[in-house]
């Protein structure tokens, strides 16, 4: 468990505010009452190169050692918080900065939910923004791509913004929204990820397991890995979907860029772990719901197709997996990031709701 510290009360009045390239204001709010807040490190490798360290050479790298692969974490702690803190993972290309102020300066979950007495920790994860000291190399090219993601994260089929989509359509918003992606350090390595991840809840204890895109593989197996991850919520997984040994089922064909999707296969004992928790997945809006030749929206309908497969096999060997598609919910437009589109606010009661209806949102 992560060492008490004395209380300390940190009040963050949120006013009206803008930054140098979006005018946006955020409307004010009441204050934030912190009682706890800090970042720290978890997870990571460390080795040495051979030798003795010389006083007069210390560039070379004789008798040195390197510590990498680790996560970083920025947490914060509201007064009177409920129980089970809120841990965040991100997907490919972004770091915690994705739950963090919206592109176009609202708050995001990570204060929606501090408002709403939870503890929020983000993540990181190892080769990653603030966690990028990498065991592996890495060379991260300048390569102009902004238009691939805007279209793959289906924002709309650029230039044009899909007519109904949750995305603030000001040049200024999407300029924020391009600036925070943040390349690998490393590969991606979902083992390297979960490891780190697993190592974090050992050291705060029970919470809940929030994760985006890519980071649902890393979040299915830090379940599995750790039983202090009391339910996994996630927002858009795509690859990873794991399936015992023997179930798993056929490739789903798709027209997206990155050809059929497969799921992975795993020994019966891990993915019934799965089945011990509470699991609920979000898919948000212009996802299509039969095959087509539009790239984006065909890749994320075999993605939907897979996880409700997924859910299947969970629940058929006893567990409680959801599949959430919001359009069928009447909550339309959504993008790849319903948790800081425009209505996250009507997200978050969503996943608010389900937190209570599973017995999750209780207090200390």
């Amino acid at each position: 468990m992560m060492r008490k510290i004395p209380l300390l009360m940190i009040t963050i009045a949120t006013s009206a505010c803008t930054n140098t390239e979006n005018t946006q204001a955020q409307t004010p709010t009441n204050p934030l009452i912190i009682e706890q807040q800090g970042s720290f490190a978890v997870g990571g490798t460390k080795f040495y190169e051979q030798g003795k360290f010389n006083l007069a050479t210390p560039l070379k790298s004789e008798g040195q050692s390197f510590h990498g692969d680790h996560a970083y974490v920025f947490y914060q702690i509201p007064a009177k918080a409920h129980k089970y803190p809120l841990v965040f993972l991100h997907g490919a290309g972004q770091s915690k900065k994705t739950w963090e102020t919206t592109p176009d300066g609202r708050e995001g979950f990570q204060n929606i939910f501090l408002r709403r007495g939870y503890g929020v920790y983000l993540l990181d994860q190892p080769r990653r923004g603030d966690a990028g000291r990498s065991t592996v190399a890495e060379t991260i090219n300048p390569i102009p791509d902004e238009q691939f993601w805007f279209t793959q994260f289906r924002i709309g089929n650029y230039p044009d913004y899909f007519p109904n989509v949750q995305f603030p359509k000001d040049e200024a918003s999407l300029a924020q929204f391009f600036r925070q992606m943040t390349p690998n350090t490393g590969a991606f390595n979902t083992n390297v990820i979960s490891d780190a991840v697993s190592q974090l809840f050992t050291k705060i204890g029970d919470g809940i397991l929030i994760t985006h895109s890519q980071g649902g593989g890393p979040g299915w197996f830090t379940a599995i890995k750790n039983n202090k991850v009391k339910a996994v919520v996630a927002y858009e997984p795509y690859s990873s979907f794991v399936f015992p040994s023997g179930e798993l089922p056929e490739a789903i064909p798709s027209t997206g860029l990155f050809g059929p999707l497969s799921g992975v296969e795993i020994p019966l004992a891990d993915f019934e772990k799965l089945t011990k928790i509470p699991i609920v997945i979000y898919y948000g809006d212009n996802i299509a719901l039969v095959p087509t030749e539009v790239w984006n929206k065909d890749h994320w309908r075999s993605g939907l197709e897979m996880a409700r497969l997924w859910a299947q096999t969970i629940n058929k060997h006893g567990g409680d997996a959801t599949v959430v598609h919001l359009p069928e919910l009447g909550i339309n437009g959504n993008t790849h990031f319903p948790f800081s589109d425009l209505n996250n606010q009507e997200v978050a009661d969503l996943l608010q709701m389900w937190l209570h209806e599973k017995g999750l949102d209780l207090t200390k």
